[in-house]
């Protein structure tokens, strides 16, 4: 096998064994040859590359003699005349490996596998040996090289950034900056990789120092993608923060003791079933043997021990593969046929329905594997059992050993410590979470203490043997030690906290930060600080101990629902001013206690969870929780029948907007009850609910395409929303009035209103309404006739931008500039439905450009992102969804090239005024 090499000195390696080519000319001779990639080079050409001006009297014969002996090295069949020339043909080269290997690793990074395509770009950078065409430098292949090399270094860098080492790659893109300062993807990956780190001041001078450089050397401005990352670092968007599950399977920093013999049995039943159970008692270690075996496996982790309710398992599921809607439909579509690991940790309390999900994923998705964790086994045709035992003595001394030593520093056991460490192991049946409990308390008492104090609860429990023990009741008597330790203040405080589900913001304890930090430092509340603001929860084994012991539930009940009534009293009427998408970041993160909270005002003050779940009316919309909002709103109509007429109102208006969103026609039926309700009450809350719910009529059948009945309600809710004086209605309400005019045919004055809507927006800093005024402006500029075959088929240029002051001639061009600033108002809100809503319009904009590749890209990504999140945009949208199938054939939808979400979101380029 001949094996070609020019990344640096040429050579040639016959089956592994560098040839001997000889001199410079003829390495110069064979580099030329290798440049041609097998295709013929005259005589003429390679006497030109091998002596230039300086060809000798007779090139021929030289370069004859030249052939013989390299002949002789590589073999005649390698090295053959062709025509006035030669021809050399070799199994493979060097630079063609490397530009395979950055082919593959861009795909790997592309398809969120960092770590490989780290590792593929290591490898290809690692074929270089020197200068490309080191023994012929004027070669146009060098510069191509060296083009696809810096790419590389480029690549590698996001990969190693992707792969969560931005402190390790900002070190790196300092020096690559330096090596090449004009070249400005180093430097996205640069400010990117210190924003990261936690270095936002260095992120902003890192943008400064790109820009005076490019000022001051070139004259130029930085690009648009250097503009758009500057304004989001000043905006401190989270999307420039890596993205993670929203359900991590945290792999703990402390030492992971034992459990080899787990591990190998894990390994070799994965090949024999796709379904495994790791089973034991309570605290015996199985979730953190489940996190170190998926170690590298990249799961999707469950926390099930928050799930209450077994129909919300599904859900629970969604939420940790981030995908919107939780059947068992969509969990399988989003999963597909890929490979991947779903690990359900806690099974033990909803076994049921875990087990019917997991049967119900495996048979449709048949690359998936299951990993659960539980007190007892799911009992599913097919599952593999795995006890998790205690500890061994050993292991169980070692684990203590070490927890004491982090909070001991320099500690080493005497002969007679090592003997009471046995003594605890034992007393605490090698039980790792009462192990663990029992290290935190050495910082305050001695080993002989603690074992004192072992042996003086257990008796409470009875004097059952050791391994006879129920589990449950070790880990109670540890937590019951460890509460015991607590002032009385504190207890207090733990105590109550059992309701919070999914953790809880120090907010949520009136900022007592003294005695949530006592309880943190006695490791009965754990503290994430990686996130801002910082959040707390209980391990489960503490929550069912104060669940327990709690000696006023009830009390700790209302207090956390009357928590969540205040988050949300105060949160609500943020939804619809210019601090809306804070509100609803904060909602997201709470979503678990806001179930909980109004599922216990349910039980006991069903009008005030109406209330609750009504004024959350803008979340649930936005966000696309339909299966959360939706049950809570009709439990509590079901329930509340006494309830204010305005509350009522409200929750019918809720579910109004939830059945549409899930695609059911019965939407107006909650819709006009709301409105009926309201027309018989003059409250001003009421009033202002009529205002909405108006326009909400309005756009209901805007969207299904009866235009002429949007109007009628669009004007009623203007009119109402001037006359009490609420004008934050009135851009919405104008809005809605302008979709229905220019979907009836009245197309100038649509447009017109439509635009007025945006700039009375942008005016109250309502980012959400300007870009659904901007949503629909894009739409009208698209409507009004059909296109000719010349505008199908010949793209006109896009022209100025259409203004909010007001408008161009409509046109598709000028639609999409619209779209994009609609989509840039969406993506800041976080709202991704309508970002997918406004890719799905962009497409038909495109296809009417005449650009029907791009359309079909576009939107068979938006089809494919949207329904892993449970979200279907040609239901949502029918009127443009027609519209497409008459321009955008199966063929084009089937030769459309492949487009991944990132290439997806920025498809449209810049938003207006960042060009």
């Amino acid at each position: 096998m001949l094996i070609g090499k020019v990344l640096g000195p040429t050579e040639i390696e016959v089956d592994g064994v560098v040839a001997d080519l000889g001199g410079p000319l003829p390495r110069r001779l064979v580099a030329t040859l290798l440049a041609a990639e097998g295709r013929p080079v005259t005589e003429d050409a390679l006497a030109e590359a091998i002596w230039g001006d300086e060809a000798p009297g007779r090139p021929g014969n030289s370069l004859q003699a030249y052939v013989s002996r390299l002949r002789r090295a590589l073999g005649r069949a390698a090295l053959a005349r062709a025509g006035d020339g030669y021809r050399l043909t070799v199994d493979d080269t060097d630079a063609a490996r490397f530009a395979a290997d950055v082919h593959r690793g861009r795909q790997l990074l592309h398809g969120e596998q960092p770590g490989d395509a780290l590792r593929l770009f290591d490898a290809a950078l690692g074929r270089w040996r020197g200068e490309a065409y080191a023994d012929l430098p004027g070669t146009p292949a060098r510069t191509r090289l060296d083009e696809l090399r810096a790419v590389a270094v480029e690549e590698r860098l996001a990969a190693r950034l992707a792969g969560g080492d931005a402190p390790g790659a900002a070190g790196e893109l300092e020096a690559a900056t330096r090596a090449e300062p004009y070249r400005e993807r180093r430097w996205e990956l640069l400010i990117v990789a210190l924003y990261r780190s936690g270095r936002q001041a260095e992120a902003l001078a890192a943008l400064r120092r790109v820009r005076d450089r490019l000022a001051d050397d070139l004259g130029i401005d930085p690009g648009p993608a250097l503009q758009d990352l500057e304004r989001r670092v000043l905006a401190q968007d989270p999307g420039l923060l890596l993205p993670s599950r929203p359900a991590p399977a945290v792999r703990p920093l402390s030492h992971f003791f034992g459990r080899a013999a787990e591990l190998t049995e894990l390994t070799e039943m994965s090949g024999a079933s796709r379904l495994l159970t790791l089973v034991g008692p309570g605290g015996a270690g199985k979730t953190r043997l489940a996190v170190e075996y998926a170690a590298g496996r990249n799961p999707w982790f469950v926390r099930l021990a928050d799930v209450t309710d077994p129909t919300l398992v599904p859900a629970a599921v969604a939420a940790a593969m981030g995908v919107r809607g939780s059947s068992v439909e969509v969990l399988a579509a989003a999963l597909g046929d890929g490979s991947g690991l779903l690990l359900l940790d806690n099974c033990e309390h909803v076994v049921m329905a875990a087990a019917d999900l997991a049967f119900e994923l495996l048979t449709r998705c048949p690359a998936l594997r299951v990993l659960a964790t539980s007190r007892e086994p799911l009992g599913v045709d097919g599952e593999r059992l795995l006890p998790v035992p205690p500890l061994p003595a050993a292991d169980a001394v070692a684990l203590l050993t070490d927890r004491i030593a982090t909070v001991r520093p320099g500690w080493r056991p005497s002969a007679a410590e090592s003997e009471t460490l046995a003594g605890l192991a034992a007393a605490l049946d090698g039980i790792p979470l009462a192990l663990e409990l029992a290290a935190a308390r050495a910082r305050v008492l001695g080993l002989g203490e603690l074992l004192g104090m072992l042996r003086d609860r257990f008796p409470q429990l009875g004097p059952v043997p050791r391994g006879a023990l129920a589990p449950h009741e070790t880990l109670e008597a540890t937590v019951a030690w460890s509460v015991d330790l607590l002032g009385e203040s504190d207890r207090a405080l733990l105590l109550g906290l059992w309701p919070y589900e999914g953790g809880f913001p120090l907010l949520a304890v009136d900022d007592d930060l003294d005695g949530l930090s006592a309880l943190v430092a006695r490791s009965v509340v754990v503290a994430d600080t990686t996130v801002s603001p910082a959040r707390y929860r209980l391990l489960e084994i503490v929550r069912a101990y104060c669940r327990q012991h709690d000696p006023d539930p009830a009390g700790s009940q209302e207090r956390h629902a009357a928590w969540v009534r205040g988050l949300v009293e105060h949160h609500a009427p943020l939804l619809r001013g210019e601090h809306s998408a804070h509100s609803i970041r904060t909602l997201n993160r709470e979503l678990l206690n806001l179930r909980a909270g109004i599922r216990h005002d349910l039980g006991t003050r069903p009008a005030t969870a109406l209330r609750t779940a009504g004024l959350l009316q803008w979340f649930w919309f936005r966000g696309g929780l339909v299966t959360e909002g939706l049950p809570l709103l009709r439990a509590g109509l079901a329930a509340a029948s006494d309830a204010p007429p305005t509350d009522r109102a409200r929750a019918h208006l809720s579910a109004a907007l939830l059945r549409y969103m899930a695609g059911d026609l019965g939407a107006t039926t909650d819709l006009y009850a709301g409105l009926e309700i309201l027309g018989e009450h003059s409250d001003h809350e009421g009033k202002i609910l009529a205002a909405q719910g108006s326009y909400y009529e309005s756009l209901y059948w805007t969207f299904r395409g009866e235009f002429d009945r949007g109007v009628e309600p669009a004007r009623r809710s203007l009119a109402l929303a001037r006359r009490i004086g609420e004008e934050w209605i009135v851009p919405a309400a104008t809005a809605s009035l302008g979709a229905a005019l220019a979907g009836a045919g009245r197309l100038a004055e649509g447009r017109r209103v439509l635009a007025e809507a945006g700039a009375e927006a942008v005016a109250l800093r309502q980012t959400w309404t300007a870009a659904m005024s901007d949503l629909l402006l894009g739409r009208a500029l698209l409507d009004g006739r059909e296109p000719t075959p010349s505008e199908t088929t010949t793209p006109a240029p896009a022209g100025p931008e259409p203004s909010r002051n007001g408008l161009v001639e409509a046109s598709p061009e000028r639609a999409l500039v619209v779209l994009r600033r609609a989509l840039t108002g969406f993506a800041e809100e976080d709202d991704v439905g309508n970002v997918l809503g406004g890719l799905h319009t962009a497409s038909y904009a495109l296809a009417r450009t005449g650009n029907k590749r791009d359309a079909a890209g576009l939107l068979m990504a938006v089809r494919r992102f949207a329904a892993r999140r449970g979200i279907d945009p040609d239901a949502a949208d029918p009127v443009r969804t027609a519209a497409l199938a008459t321009l955008l054939t199966a063929a084009d939808l089937a030769a459309a090239d492949s487009m991944d979400e990132a290439t997806m979101m920025s498809f449209l380029g810049p938003a207006p005024g960042q060009d």
